[in-house]
């Protein structure tokens, strides 16, 4: 059950993330944009998934684990390619 709740809450953070990543691909600035926060949100489902597999609880729930961390990977690139439309 605890894997349950665990998924419904990645899920619940991860759904904002690809309206954030479209937002940011149509802003082409990277002025509201925060490097440091998407990086501590990488960081943070890197520990998670590090978590799992230090814990021998290896199930499901890494795939929406590799799914958030793709997406935020993707706010990071964006946010890259914006720096460059700053300049």
């Amino acid at each position: 059950m605890a894997s349950v709740f665990e998924t419904l809450m990645l899920i619940c953070f991860g759904l904002s993330w690809p309206f954030n990543l479209v937002k940011n691909i149509k802003a082409k600035t990277a002025k509201s944009m925060s490097l440091k926060f998407l990086l501590l949100i990488e960081f943070g489902y890197i520990c998670g998934i590090a978590a799992k597999f230090i814990g021998g609880n290896i199930n499901y729930v890494l795939i929406v684990y590799f799914l958030n961390i793709a997406v935020v990977g993707a706010n990071i690139a964006v946010y890259f390619i914006n720096r460059k439309y700053d300049k």
